[in-house]
């Protein structure tokens, strides 16, 4: 029995530094020997353990979920939408207690969910319901590996927090099973209260805990107090938490979190401003609905759903044909969205979605907006029918895998027009003016379908083109010249340039790392290009067979006749010698002088890797102004911390 604790403590700990602390210290390997030889002695004993690691994957399916009688009842959160509303509450707020603090908190957009604890141990857990009764989903909660089976307060303690599924485990989860699951909110919901426990296991959910409503023989002076205490036992609270004293304090946070959370790997729909002082509380106390001292500030909305009116078929450069969506005009992310992407074929079947049929759509960071699912099926919606023949060329269609493919290379306009551009544009070879419209207007004027062709044309032909004769051909003259400087390319960009399918920028500026020379990676074996992180089979294959096709070989050969020259290494803007070069980088605070979508840029273009969590793999935080929690955090592990000054100095 001895041995039996020793050992669940010790995978509960593991357990810990890699769920809630991001930072695992052994192995995988090593982590499921663990695992393995405790699932070996409670065979052979007989006993499983009240804190064991093995309960998470569930028991027994439920005949209906028991009724859960809250302690305390559990209220909404008042909410706004303006900064003019906050302004007001704050203002109530202050004119009765001047020395207020308020905390800003990432507002979780999940299932609510209560956790009680009675001498370390957990006991049970319930689902919000109508605030004073839910539903008992204790056996589905001990699923969730972030959730603590054991804490050190041995005090009664009743917890309220968050259950969510990370963007990434929803994404992983959709590309393993024919159930797709439409978004991030409702798989959390659904897995929470579902009978069977193993199935809410298999959604790999996640527990974010941001309140306590009772810890025996306990007094919190302020949230964070409270906050700290739940980290001291722990609980995940997230990536953030920040107190604040003046109103612009808290606008420079919802704007900094606004734009954060596009970054982050969970569904935040907003900020929810707290008054600190728990003891003040009580001053203010409550609506029937709310307590009127806490707000939730509202983001704009990035989901909502519309009518799939249409879908049309797009050919890309490498044939693979594309499905877009037409949907109602809807207002979301501050934009009138109208078309919206679903990957190819094999989307459209998984999510079952019709023409027709109301959907839901996405939109995030100024990204393509995306079709997630179906949300409701009308009386008129329609089967999407699979196309046979190319919509561009009409050439047979060929199905491989989940996507459809013209075969026909050569003598397709969409693939030709889309490769040429694919080759001129900005993360290419960077041809000003010669723009997608300009390529089709050449492609029609004189039906090249060679990369090298460009190269080819000269100002008088230019000047032929409509537009183009102009102010004395000046346009013909400036294009001609930017293809002439266009010669001299970064290695990474010449190989995005190519168009080799599935090779976007950053496995192009991956694979000009790992290959010294044009002439390296052209005769590189496939178990090289599998070495680098993040290429799987997939795109491994289509980059080594792209090497051996000789119209390919005898492209690029042409290119470098017509007097291309790669740089390469160092030599190269993009990979210049800077701290940051292979570096692990974490942004937090506010950056005046770039976003952070900029600056993330710009640090990735310069060799460094991203991330939104601190943890001791983080090399490098750089702090903006209003930096948080994440900062404390960096100056505890000893991490380097530079501020946004250096940072300027740093990249020019």
């Amino acid at each position: 029995m001895n041995e039996m604790q020793k050992l669940v403590d010790e995978i509960n700990k593991h357990c810990y530094n890699y769920y809630v602390l991001d930072n695992p210290t052994i192995s995988d390997k090593e982590f499921d020997a663990l695992y393995d030889r405790l699932v070996q002695m409670e065979r052979e004993t007989g006993i499983v353990l009240p804190t064991s690691p093995t309960q998470r994957v569930g028991g027994e399916i439920l005949d209906g979920f028991e009724k859960y009688p809250h302690e305390y009842r559990l209220y909404s959160l008042d909410k706004c939408q303006t900064k003019e509303e906050l302004l007001k509450w704050f203002n109530d707020i202050k004119a009765q207690f001047p020395a207020a603090t308020f905390t800003t908190e990432h507002k979780f957009d999940g299932l609510s969910l209560v956790a009680m604890y009675e001498n370390g141990q957990f006991v049970s857990a319930g689902t919000r319901g109508n605030g004073l009764v839910g539903e008992n989903v204790s056996a589905q909660a001990k699923t969730i590996k972030s959730l603590p089976l054991q804490i050190d307060f041995k005090g009664k303690l009743i917890v309220q927090g968050e259950a969510m599924i990370t963007l990434s485990n929803l994404k992983k989860f959709n590309e393993n099973t024919t159930e797709q699951l439409k978004n991030a909110r409702n798989a959390a919901a659904g897995a929470l209260r579902n009978l069977d426990p193993k199935k809410t296991a298999e959604r790999n959910l996640d527990f974010f805990a941001y309140t306590i409503h009772f810890a025996e023989g306990k007094n919190f002076a302020t949230q964070a107090e409270m906050i700290e205490f739940l980290k001291q036992n722990g609980f995940n609270t997230g990536t953030y938490f920040k107190v604040n004293s003046t109103i612009n304090q808290i606008f420079d946070e919802i704007d900094f979190l606004d734009t954060a959370r596009h970054h982050e790997n969970i569904l935040l729909d907003g900020v929810v401003v707290r008054l600190n002082e728990v003891d003040k509380r009580d001053e203010f106390g409550f609506t029937a609905k709310f307590p009127k001292w806490a707000m939730a500030y509202k983001f704009d909305a990035e989901e909502v759903s519309s009518i799939l009116k249409d879908v049309v078929w797009q050919v890309g450069r490498t044939g693979k044909l594309t499905p877009i969506a037409i949907i109602e005009p809807v207002e979301l992310a501050g934009a009138t969205i109208e078309r919206a992407t679903l990957n190819n074929f094999g989307d459209i079947q998984k999510k079952s979605v019709k023409i027709g049929s109301r959907v839901f759509v996405r939109r995030s960071n100024e990204v393509i907006p995306e079709i997630l699912g179906l949300a409701e099926e009308l009386p008129n919606s329609k089967e999407i029918p699979q196309p046979s023949i190319c919509p561009s060329c009409g050439a047979t269609l060929q199905e491989i895998g989940a996507n459809l493919f013209c075969p026909n290379h050569d003598d397709c306009p969409e693939q030709v027009i889309d490769r040429l551009a694919n080759f001129a544009g900005k993360h290419g070879m960077d041809i000003d003016g010669l723009s997608f419209s300009t390529i089709e207007k050449i492609y029609n004027a004189w039906g090249i379908k060679k990369l090298h062709e460009l190269y080819e044309l000269t100002g008088q032909e230019f000047m032929m083109l409509e537009g183009f004769d102009v102010k004395k051909g000046k346009r013909a003259k400036n294009l001609e010249k930017a293809l002439e400087d266009s010669k001299t390319v970064a290695f990474d960009k010449f190989i995005y340039a190519l168009g080799i399918g599935d090779v976007g920028v950053k496995t192009a500026k991956d694979l000009a790392k790992k290959f010294a020379t044009l002439s390296d990676l052209m005769n590189a074996p496939l178990e090289s290009i599998l070495e680098i992180n993040g290429i799987g089979d997939v795109v491994a294959n289509n980059i080594f067979e792209y090497f051996r096709n000789a119209d390919n070989i005898f492209q690029i050969n042409k290119l470098l006749e017509y007097g291309v020259k790669i740089v390469y290494g160092e030599k190269a803007t993009e990979f210049r010698e800077t701290i940051f070069n292979g570096k692990t980088v974490v942004l937090t605070g506010t950056l005046q002088a770039l976003g952070r979508t900029q600056a993330t840029a710009i640090l990735e273009a310069l060799g460094a890797s991203v991330v939104n969590t601190v943890s001791k793999k983080t090399d490098i935080l750089i702090a903006g102004e209003n930096a948080g929690s994440k900062l404390d955090k960096a100056r505890a592990l000893g991490i380097t911390i530079i501020d946004e000054q250096r940072f300027q100095d740093e990249i020019k």
